[in-house]
């Protein structure tokens, strides 16, 4: 009995949360359900990061490289060679792959700071290149005529069609993400995480699945960057930046790293909670920077920890 009913207040409660996603877009402005886009975007970048950060115990400070790699192959494959939108997301997720795998085999060997160091020279590395290669990237110029995105006929040209799509996407990545997590694979990256000796033991090739993780993650990325470009249908050098990398690390590290659902909180916190503190002035980027520190000081286990504090404790009373 007590099983049914918790089975059926989490139904309720999944079916409010889904009434609410549903007309949220319908009763906020156009800039807000704006935010609520670029939220999901910096969600899916940053799922990969937080799977390597939750789940292997990696810092990925690179991501902006491979968010970059997706938004330009979107970018040129559909202006320049008149490609449809599919095959430049495909081109995009294909050259992270090669890329994340041929830069990720050597660096993952490194560890601690040391690798954290290595993906932010891997991200810094590729804001010089987007820069340079102003023939295949344009430069400061940018990209733009990028093309909006279109599903069976429908042509996703407003934020509140796009939001249904994006958040869908969002959705059905973090349902394929906690599968992974939850099998086989996700055992084995813990192991490696909590007890590397013996995941060693146990025949894990560490060195191996550290590398699958890290092309999933940039994957993700690329996936992201493309969702981006043909929203915003511009792109330039600026839009890639270590500090975009910084973002995408923030959205588990504000969550609560080894929870896959709460990059949705984490995407929200860092999506909104800038623009939200916009209308306090010029003072509003220390006060994000402040908000951040008592995030990560009074709650070490992010805003998903937090929330099952306050749930232990109600139910204790």
């Amino acid at each position: 009995m007590v099983t049914g009913k918790s089975g059926a207040k989490t139904a309720g409660i999944a079916l409010v949360v889904l009434l609410v996603w549903a007309v949220l877009p319908l009763a906020l402005s156009r800039h807000h359900v704006d935010l609520l886009n670029f939220a999901a975007i910096l969600g899916i970048g940053g799922l990969g990061v937080g799977l390597l950060l939750g789940q292997c115990g990696i810092v990925n400070l690179g991501q902006a490289a491979f968010f970059g790699c997706g938004a330009y192959a979107s970018a040129y494959c559909t202006t320049a060679l008149g490609w449809p939108a599919p095959a430049g997301m495909a081109t995009g997720a294909l050259v992270s792959t090669v890329v994340a795998a041929v830069i990720g085999w050597p660096i993952l060997r490194l560890s601690g700071f040391f690798l954290a160091l290595a993906t932010l020279a891997v991200g810094s590395i590729a804001g010089v290149l987007f820069f340079e290669w102003d023939w295949l990237t344009g430069g400061t110029l940018g990209i733009g005529g990028i093309p909006k995105l279109s599903l069976a006929g429908w042509k996703l040209d407003t934020p509140e069609r796009y939001y249904y799509f994006v958040w869908s996407v969002l959705a059905l990545a973090l349902w394929l993400a906690m599968n992974l997590v939850a099998g086989r694979p996700g055992l084995a990256m813990r192991a490696m995480r909590d007890a590397a000796p013996a995941a060693e033991v146990m025949a894990i090739d560490m060195h191996r699945l550290k590398t699958q993780m890290f092309v999933l993650c940039a994957v993700l990325g690329s996936l992201a960057g493309s969702l981006y470009a043909h929203y915003v249908s511009f792109v330039s050098v600026q839009s890639f930046t270590v500090e975009r990398s910084i973002f995408f690390l923030l959205v588990p590290v504000i969550a609560g790293a080894h929870s896959v659902p709460g990059i949705v909180a984490g995407a929200l916190f860092v999506g909104l909670a800038p623009e939200l503190l916009s209308g306090l002035g010029d003072f509003h980027q220390v006060l994000f920077g402040l908000l951040l520190v008592a995030v990560v000081t009074l709650m070490p286990g992010g805003l998903v920890g937090m929330a099952g504090m306050l749930r232990r404790a109600g139910g204790q009373r």
